[in-house]
């Protein structure tokens, strides 16, 4: 079978089964991992497929989607990982929360506190903020909304971030790449940086199948990264590789927490 020919059946393979492995790729077209690696770097190149540790899937199948369908993915282990996010918040203090499924599930822990300024682009979180009782004063940014995430993006967008200084920025990802940094399919992501430009500390959120991923724009390096809260699925290869970047990595849900 020609290199072509053998990627696009491995795009078939992946529609007809979901997320797999590259070991199971080999076994299934009785060829070398060398030879399936590269069929996946050229699919990759292509953004057909996403590479994640030890395994591959097609790039739509989580990437830029709804903010509604991404809610249903590893659900527990994003309300873990809010749930510690939640611990690096005091009352007084001014936030960002960047629009994601993850970071979305920080609202819900957000009541408890007194005093404190949330700025946002995405309406999703806006809409959740106004249903609690506490006491949050809610900035947004304005600018163009973008239907399939439901958030301000532009120019007006970015510019409104120049304004303010904020204690902490929470932030997701679709991809976490350890020489390429935060990525996301969102080709909008000119407001994430702005974001990261106007925090005193950023909390990146995202659960450990984001790992080894590289999606297409990059928001920001892992050194402008403070804190990482993921679950404890995370490799250890990876672990040891962002401690020595001095990343501050908590693994939510862990036993011996």
């Amino acid at each position: 079978m020609k290199p072509k020919q053998r990627q696009n059946a491995i795009v078939a393979f992946l529609q007809k089964n979901g997320k797999t492995t590259v070991g199971d790729l080999v076994d299934y077209f009785e060829t070398t991992g060398t030879t399936i690696r590269k069929d996946l770097t050229e699919l990759e190149k292509r953004n057909e497929v996403i590479r994640t540790y030890g395994g591959v899937m097609l790039s739509h199948e989580e990437g830029d989607q709804p903010l509604d369908r991404k809610t249903h993915i590893n659900t527990e282990k994003k309300r873990l990982i809010a749930q510690a996010a939640a611990k690096f918040i005091h009352d007084g203090d001014s936030l960002i929360l960047d629009t994601g499924s993850t970071v979305l599930q920080l609202v819900n822990f957000l009541k408890q506190f007194n005093n404190i300024t949330v700025m946002t682009n995405s309406l999703h979180i806006v809409n959740a903020l106004s249903e609690l009782d506490g006491d949050q004063t809610i900035l947004m940014p304005g600018g163009t909304l973008r239907k399939k995430s439901s958030s301000f993006h532009g120019s007006l967008a970015e510019s409104a971030f120049r304004f303010f200084n904020f204690d902490k920025l929470f932030i997701g990802a679709d991809g976490i790449d350890l020489n390429i940094g935060v990525t996301t399919f969102n080709e909008v992501h000119s407001v994430s940086k702005a974001m990261c430009d106007a925090a005193e500390k950023i909390i990146l959120m995202a659960d450990s199948s984001k790992f080894g991923r590289k999606s297409p724009n990059i928001v920001c390096t892992l050194d402008k990264i403070d804190t990482i809260i993921t679950d404890p699925e995370l490799p250890d290869e990876y672990l040891q590789a962002l401690q020595k970047k001095g990343i501050n990595v908590i693994l939510a849900g862990k036993s011996d927490d």
